[in-house]
């Protein structure tokens, strides 16, 4: 179903004379953003601070619907990053932007550390270089540990563990309300979000951007490719070649509930050029992670898990904390993340284009989006965009998805106002009717069963929608208009 989302009393509707990509006479906005996951999202929201006319396209039919949604769910402090670089820069501050962010909006939170676990001679040399890194990078809370104090901290770690750098201010943080807070805030402050909106082509004329789409013609005087894993493609419809982007395909499992007091840590590996490599690490859903895997692919569709992939995990997996390969594996799945090949982001400006490409926003996307989409309202500032003076956002309260927080089957207080929030639907996840009511009734609300499992975990649990799936579903189809 096609759907054009905008502001009528904040509400999510097909109504008429909303400004749609699929009418015979489309408006001409002010700025585009191509895109809707993380970034995409995260830079509409930003727009929306100003008198424009802003338009968000979505080829699939949610937002966060790509790579932003099978992500490690890190909250990164980019300690590792190169000094001195455009993703240095921008995950430092975007870590600061988003924590205030998810305390204002409810988006749960962790801060539970990392360990930059050495198993060998030379990875424990590596250890010194890394702290300096860190220190460069103006993170200045990292140390050292020896092998004692290592185990001390996490007393499971697989044998031959000799020390570890320690990155205290490393954190989780729930990747799916993240993108939904941004799109939501957005639309409430009159962006017009565009869904199962593919571009094919760009017509670029002295003034107008016009972009043929599945929806019909949209037209736009400044554009903003967010297009993650297709930003290559896009921008070479705009005349340029500066990036290409390779898939690179990170398997993950999820281990169940009950192997979350098995670590207290995001146990890290030391890493090399291909990526960060196998880690395990807690999520603020209570389950265990173990991923991702790093494979180059030219397929920027394969989103499928492999027996080698997950072999492979579990092989790393055995030695990183042995005990975890006894636990019950609730689900796996594989994200593509949008490498280029170059160690920085690929946010280019081109003015007399008016177009900027944000591009190669790897897995730090998540923690930089924030500080990405004011640096792209920067550069669209300076290259003549007249932003005006910017207003304030409309406030969002997000659905608290983490265990670590109370959760409407816990608050007695919600349930005695509407006994909805006191009807377990999904028994697993401990998901109530009033919370999937919430969901479908929401600014920006699912258009798939995936798309609600994302907004309330109805499905994610140890049964995989087993018990549940079937009363899911008839909440879903009875909400659908």
């Amino acid at each position: 179903m096609n759907r054009t989302i905008t502001t009528a009393g904040a509400l999510p509707a097909d109504l008429p004379g909303i400004p749609s990509a699929d009418q015979a006479d489309p408006p001409v906005y002010d700025v585009t953003v191509v895109g809707a996951g993380v970034v995409g999202t995260a830079i509409a929201r930003e727009l929306a601070r100003y008198r424009l006319r802003i338009a968000l396209v979505e080829a699939s039919d949610d937002i966060g619907n790509g790579t932003s949604k099978a992500n490690t769910a890190i909250l990164h402090t980019g300690f590792d990053a190169v000094p001195g670089s455009l993703e240095a820069r921008l995950v430092r501050e975007g870590q600061r932007r988003l924590l205030a962010y998810a305390a204002e909006t409810g988006i749960p939170v962790e801060r539970v550390g990392a360990l930059l676990v050495a198993w060998d001679q030379e990875q424990l040399a590596a250890l010194p270089a890394l702290l300096a890194k860190a220190e460069r990078n103006d993170h200045h809370a990292a140390r050292i540990l020896d092998a004692e104090e290592l185990r001390a901290r996490e007393p499971l770690l697989g044998p031959g563990a000799l020390g570890a750098l320690e990155i205290p201010d490393e954190s989780i943080i729930c990747p799916w309300t993240t993108p939904l807070a941004y799109a939501t805030q957005a639309v409430r402050a009159g962006v017009h979000l565009h869904l199962n909106c593919r571009v094919r082509h760009i017509d670029s004329g002295v003034d107008i951007h016009t972009l043929s789409t599945s929806r019909g013609p949209l037209r736009t005087r400044h554009l903003i490719n967010a297009a993650g894993l297709h930003a290559d493609e896009l921008d070479r419809e705009l005349g340029h070649d500066a990036f290409t982007v390779t898939p690179r395909r990170g398997q993950l499992i999820v281990f169940d509930k009950l192997a979350r007091d098995l670590v207290s840590h995001i146990l890290l590996p030391v890493p090399t050029a291909a990526g960060k490599g196998v880690l395990v690490a807690p999520t603020v859903f209570g389950n265990v992670l173990l991923g991702p895997t790093a494979e180059e692919l030219d397929d920027k569709t394969a989103t499928g898990s492999t027996a080698d992939g997950i072999a492979l995990l579990r092989e790393r997996g055995r030695r990183i904390l042995p005990a975890l390969l006894d636990e019950e594996v609730t689900a796996v799945y594989a994200g593509l993340r949008a490498a280029t090949g170059q160690e920085d982001y690929r946010i280019q400006d081109h003015p007399d284009r008016r177009y900027i490409a944000v591009g190669g926003i790897r897995s730090t996307g998540l923690t930089a989006s924030m500080a990405i989409a004011a640096h792209v309202v920067e550069l669209l500032g300076a290259s003549g965009l007249d932003l005006g003076v910017p207003s304030e956002l409309p406030p969002v309260t997000m659905p608290n998805l983490g265990e670590a927080f109370p959760r409407p089957y816990q608050d007695a207080g919600l349930i005695a106002g509407d006994a909805a929030y006191g009807t377990i639907v999904c028994h697993c996840e401990r998901v109530t009717a009033g919370e999937i009511r919430d969901a479908l009734g929401a600014t920006i609300p699912p258009h798939s069963r995936d798309g609600l499992s994302r907004r309330t975990r109805a499905g994610n649990g140890r049964c995989q929608g087993f018990y549940c799936g079937a009363a899911v579903r008839a909440l879903f189809e009875e909400a659908r208009p």
